[in-house]
């Protein structure tokens, strides 16, 4: 067993892990924050300490709220280590992870994952041609690297993010042959029950209105309640096509950019076999977590949308509680205390959760992306399609992880990052049972690719666990 190096290890630099150090080493814990990024700030808050003052600018004062965070992680007494990619985490807490091509351990009685969301893949027709990409690739780059896309852009998809993106391509000066949204008609109904809520959230629903705004005063056309959306191209994406207002429509396009929202990124949770529920609503695995975020392993807290999707703002009093939680389990914090500590972190994370029913309605994915056709690639690693996936269904396959054995679906680079949710889905409309119970795949360290030569430059190489080539099975 590894020695003790820490009293709480934090994976993941955005605004839940940023927020979680930060409140930890102010009550005096030994603090380790890991971030796979060389700068901290996570996807929201991507590159926030090296930006360009122009793209800072560009991205607006929600982008530049993550200075606020980053300066007092300067500033902390957390130990914090950028370029270092977690790749296993044990049951007793022990995270071993990569470093300058070094792997190492380390080790503490609490454990808080602020790994995030990742973009909901979207499997359609077409989306494994050159040029297209989800939304979040083209923030990325604005961000990582001051570029945008060359050519015509369209976007498709459904959320805010698709409109943020779009309002932040337009002002960078890209040209936008489309937006095309596939939320349903019948969201806006099921949202509206919760509009008296998110009334009490007047700052978010005005930023959706100044974005609405600015996209219908650049003149892009706009298509609503899309479907049969497919991309169209030989060598690459050519164009956009899809049904709306009871026709077909055709739009030109070198770059095609896809979103249908964000699900929690619970490869780390999953690794360590902690419980979870399937949300109807967002369509999403969630880490069964208590008001401490601590899951179902004594110890191990997830925060941020991690847990679940809540956004940048939400994320930071969601990792200040998950912080309390860890000092107070380790006698530093007296119940009473750290219950008054939390009262006010718990109105503030309660206004930012007020928008969320209304914004989870009115952008849920439409079914048809959960059912997408035969011919259409779902695991991109191995190449395999729905029909595919269908017919191992028909021949027996009860669950994602059988698919690996029948087909290798899900055994790819990405540890089905990419078709986890889609594999479930299908399998759960072919076998006539909810998604609950079809399950999603386990997953097996590594949690990112590992050189052995990282493994055999580590200080304590025997003490490594060797995988063998049958434990990805």
């Amino acid at each position: 067993m590894t020695e003790r190096t820490h009293d709480l290890i934090v994976v993941g630099a955005g605004p839940a892990g940023m927020s979680a150090a930060l409140t930890a080493a102010s009550i005096g814990l030994k603090t380790l924050l890991l971030d796979e990024q060389p700068r901290p700030g996570g996807q929201i808050y991507r590159n926030i300490t090296a930006a360009a003052p122009s793209v800072a600018a560009l991205l607006g004062a929600d982008y530049r709220h993550g200075e606020t965070l980053t300066d007092r992680l300067a500033r902390s007494d957390a130990d914090l280590r950028f370029g270092t990619a977690v790749w296993d985490v044990a049951r007793d807490l022990t995270v071993t992870a990569q470093q300058d091509g070094q792997s190492f351990r380390v080790q503490a009685p609490q454990l808080i994952a602020a790994t995030g969301a990742m973009e909901r893949p979207s499997p359609i027709a077409g989306w494994t041609l050159p040029g297209v990409l989800n939304a979040g690739a083209a923030q990325i780059a604005l961000k990582s690297a001051s570029a945008i896309p060359c050519g015509r852009v369209v976007l498709a998809g459904a959320g805010p993010l698709l409109l943020l993106v779009a309002c932040q391509l337009l002002d960078a000066g890209v040209s936008l042959g489309g937006i095309v949204e596939t939320a349903p008609t019948a969201n806006r109904w099921r949202a509206l029950r919760h509009l008296p809520t998110a009334l009490r959230a007047p700052a978010y629903l005005a930023k959706g209105v100044r974005m609405l705004q600015r996209v219908r005063r650049s003149g892009v056309p706009t298509f609503s309640a899309a479907a049969s959306v497919r991309v169209e191209g030989n060598e690459r994406a050519q164009a956009l096509v899809f049904a709306a207002g009871g026709k077909e429509h055709r739009l030109d396009a070198d770059v095609v950019l896809l979103h249908h929202g964000v699900v929690p990124n619970n490869q780390l949770s999953r690794l360590l076999r902690v419980d979870h529920d399937w949300d109807p609503v967002q369509l999403a695995w969630c880490p069964r977590v208590d008001a401490w975020g601590e899951t179902s392993l004594a110890g191990f807290r997830i925060a941020g949308d991690g847990a679940a999707i809540a956004g940048a703002l939400a994320a930071e009093p969601g990792g200040a509680l998950a912080a309390l939680g860890a000092a107070r389990a380790l006698g530093r914090l007296s119940a009473p205390a750290c219950e008054a500590r939390a009262t006010p972190v718990r109105r503030a994370l309660m206004r930012q959760l007020r928008i969320r029913p209304f914004l989870d309605a009115l952008y849920r994915p439409p079914e048809w992306l959960s059912t997408p056709a035969d011919e259409t690639v779902v695991c991109r690693c191995e190449e395999v399609t729905a029909g595919r996936i269908r017919e191992m269904a028909r021949l027996g396959c009860q669950g994602p992880n059988q698919t690996k054995f029948f087909s290798r679906c899900g055994m790819g680079p990405c540890q089905g990052r990419m078709c986890g949710l889609a594999v479930t889905q299908i399998l759960a409309s072919e076998l006539g049972k909810p998604p609950g119970q079809v399950g999603a795949y386990r997953i097996r360290a590594p949690l990112k690719p590992v050189s052995v030569s990282s493994i055999a430059a580590s200080a304590d190489t025997a003490a490594i666990e060797i995988f063998e080539v049958g434990e990805n099975a």
